[in-house]
């Protein structure tokens, strides 16, 4: 089987779907070559993530990869979130195929653009370095 049963799930009923209208933080990732874009939308109160939406566009990996990232950073400060890795995500949906990882690296981005987007509507002063994004070149996001 190509993809776990945690994949699948989360692939076809995910979590956190749709968009936060009053979002204090929105983060978009992800480009044409990749084939697959993610858009994070934050609402955080003090310094917690109180509510997290993702639409995604793309495979069962990028669905399932924003799933799983949405779950992991609801209800947790933002110093959690920005600790969220690529790794964490894919093995939380117990691994993904090596040609769709990528797809957990666009959701550890997305998140990190949405606190960045966050960080700078409201002037905190943060780690740049902590919160770069990476775009995906030849179809491929290391």
């Amino acid at each position: 089987m190509l993809y776990s049963e945690k994949v699948m799930e989360h692939f076809r009923n995910p979590r956190n779907v749709g968009k936060i209208e009053d979002a204090d933080g929105v983060g978009e990732v992800g480009n044409a070559k990749c084939g697959d874009i993610m858009k994070i939308y934050l609402k955080i109160e003090g310094d917690v993530i109180v509510d997290v939406k993702f639409n995604t566009f793309g495979c069962a990996s990028a669905i399932a990869s924003s799933s799983m990232a949405t779950e992991m950073i609801k209800g947790k400060p933002l110093s959690d979130a920005l600790a969220l890795t690529n790794k964490a995500v894919a093995e939380a949906l117990d691994g993904l195929p090596a040609h769709k990882l990528h797809c957990s690296v666009l959701a550890q981005q997305a998140v990190r653009a949405a606190i960045k987007d966050y960080y700078d509507r409201n002037g905190v002063a943060c780690d740049k370095a902590q919160l770069s994004v990476i775009d995906c070149e030849d179809g491929h996001c290391e």
